[in-house]
């Protein structure tokens, strides 16, 4: 069989040009020895949809695509911010592949189409086929919640499940290869050639580090951007690219993988009454020691559901079962705690060591946003992490990454791999402003926006609003921030040090203090892009967005709504999110 050319992503085409051309090519190259109806057949039309906030759905519709191409289908990929649930009637078969983010919200870019499919005014879809893929993390509570009331109003509305919901929990590969096989096998049956293997194409501009091939990368520096006396310990950290060709830009993130700190590994074996040495089984691969298992494989600083449920069969303990009962009592019990904490607390006693890690989730990478322009530095990525240590119900506390990362020796490689966030990039407009709200480590991709906005020469404005505890030890890259003022680059820098007056301040504040200039830069042609946490300080900022417009622009509630509405559809209103 001859093997079909392929239409690469950098040729001058748009993403439906390039679908409609590699199914043409598709379907006249497997012609040469396949007779009947298969190869002659239409392909069958499918539309993917994505709602995306960090890239990673968006690029499981691509991956479909092809592979749905091979299978004489004529797939078609569309954001969600460019659909309505109108749209769907006039569509055979949908693919929906999509995150969640904050407290089970949707991603920025499906949050309409989410709203009108909700509404209760929302159209009949009987003659849609569908299925959906969800992507997740189950170490929050509002797991797959956005994907769950999409899977549940689409067949509500009357459209028919071609496949079933399929749940990914932190790495979406096998997740996402499960459900591809049940779709493709009912769009067979529909009039689509069998699945095939999609070849790897010789001339893919694909990186040859990826998630599945990490980097051994050095560190180079790692630097406490607080002062003493702070309650804080945010790292400025540097690694070097050199000799790997990674490339990136400005929006991007950093996926880097942990190890779990091997005195909570120790203290995890000892509970559970093993030792270091004894064998245990790890994802997709051989047995290895204990120690090593749960140093590198598995995620054992969150207590999960799963592992409390696995401890309550293993005891007999009347105070564990009646937290297992109660749906109140088993969420406070998981809140803030550890796999060593029930072990301790209830004297759980493992059978073998595969008892003890089955309910275990693998160890993920994490990622973090990237505060370096490869452009200011060459062969070099710059992150800024803040490292997380706490005390809570009794025991010290440590984030994964973020102290592996902060403690790290320079000595030793760190693995990391890149990855593309096109749903958070800077302007190419070097004359359009640009307002930047990032408290905390959310400076990091503005520290990366700015350095590239100098290194471009652009002379757009440009205006950073920062936040934290005490400008006297929290002033994040104040050197920088300082050079840039003095320079012109950085035309405003307002602050909101939080605890350095009574009445707290924050940056939601000084948007709606400014509420005029605010709305002027938007009147120009300005782009607001948004960094940090999704469940609070992101959602203070949209309203006091929408606040400024409406004090500024003299609008009411609806206009405003609607102005910021128009913002976020082309692509001026971004947010980097978590």
């Amino acid at each position: 069989m001859t093997t079909a050319p392929f239409i690469p992503e950098t040729a001058p085409f748009s993403e439906d040009q390039r679908a409609w051309l590699n199914g043409f090519l598709a379907g006249l190259y497997s012609s040469d020895d396949v007779s009947g109806s298969a190869a002659s057949a239409a392909a069958t039309p499918v539309t993917i949809l994505f709602g995306s906030q960090t890239g990673t759905a968006e690029t499981l519709c691509k991956k479909a695509s092809k592979q749905l191409i091979a299978a004489n289908c004529d797939p078609k990929v569309v954001d969600l911010s460019e659909v309505t649930p109108e749209d769907l009637k006039t569509l055979e078969h949908v693919l929906l592949i999509t995150s969640t983010y904050g407290e089970g919200e949707p991603p920025d870019n499906a949050q309409s189409f989410h709203s009108a499919l909700m509404a209760e005014g929302a159209p009949t879809l009987e003659g849609l086929n569908f299925s959906v893929l969800g992507l997740g993390d189950s170490s929050y509570p509002d797991y797959c919640q956005c994907s769950k009331e999409m899977d549940a109003r689409l067949e509500a509305l009357g459209a028919k499940r071609m496949a079933p919901m399929v749940e990914c929990d932190g790495d979406p590969d096998e997740g996402f290869a499960e459900w591809m096989a049940s779709v493709q096998s009912v769009l067979g049956e529909a009039g689509a050639s069998p699945a095939v293997a999609v070849e790897e194409d010789v001339d893919s501009d694909e990186p040859e580090f990826t998630k599945k091939n990490p980097y051994a990368a050095k560190l180079l520096k790692t630097e406490n951007l607080n002062k003493e006396g702070s309650s804080k310990a945010t790292h400025h950290i540097e690694i070097s690219l050199e000799g790997s060709g990674i490339e990136y830009e400005v929006g991007d993130a950093l996926g880097v993988f942990p190890e779990n700190n091997a005195k909570l590994v120790d203290e995890i074996i000892q509970a559970a009454g093993f030792e270091p040495h004894e064998l245990a089984p790890v994802p997709h691969g051989e047995d290895q020691q204990l120690f090593e298992a749960l140093r590198f494989h598995y995620d054992v600083s969150v207590l999960t559901e799963p592992f409390l449920l696995a401890c309550g069969r293993l005891t007999k303990n009347e105070e564990l079962r009646a937290i297992l009962a109660d749906d109140e009592q088993r969420k406070a019990y998981l809140s803030g705690r550890g796999l060593v904490d029930p072990i301790v607390d209830f004297d759980v006693k493992f059978p073998t060591t595969e008892y003890l890690v089955a309910p275990l989730k693998a160890l993920n990478p994490r990622l973090y946003s990237i505060s370096s322009s490869p452009n200011a530095h060459p062969d070099e990525v710059h992150l800024t992490v803040g490292k997380v240590t706490y005390d809570l119900h009794g025991r010290k506390r440590m984030g994964v990454c973020s102290t592996y990362l902060s403690d790290h020796q320079l000595d030793r490689p760190v693995k990391v791999y890149m990855h593309s966030n096109k749903a958070f990039r800077l302007t190419e407009n070097n004359d359009a402003p640009a307002i930047m709200v990032g408290p905390g480590t959310g400076i990091a991709p503005f520290r990366a926006f700015l350095e590239e906005r100098e290194v471009r020469g652009a002379k757009g404005k440009n205006w950073l609003l920062f936040g934290d505890q005490h400008q006297a030890t929290d002033f994040l890259y104040e050197e920088q921030i300082t050079a840039w003022m003095k320079n012109g680059l950085l035309t405003r820098f307002d602050t909101a040090f939080s605890r350095d007056q009574e009445e707290k301040i924050y940056v939601q504040n000084r948007i709606v203090e400014h509420a005029e200039e605010f709305y002027a830069w938007l009147e120009e042609g300005g782009f607001i892009y948004i960094c940090g946490d999704a469940s609070r300080m992101a959602k203070d900022v949209d309203a006091a967005i929408h606040k400024a417009v409406e004090i500024a622009g003299g609008k009411t509630e609806d206009e405003a709504k609607a102005y910021v509405e128009a913002l976020k559809k082309t692509k001026r209103y971004l947010r980097d999110v978590y």
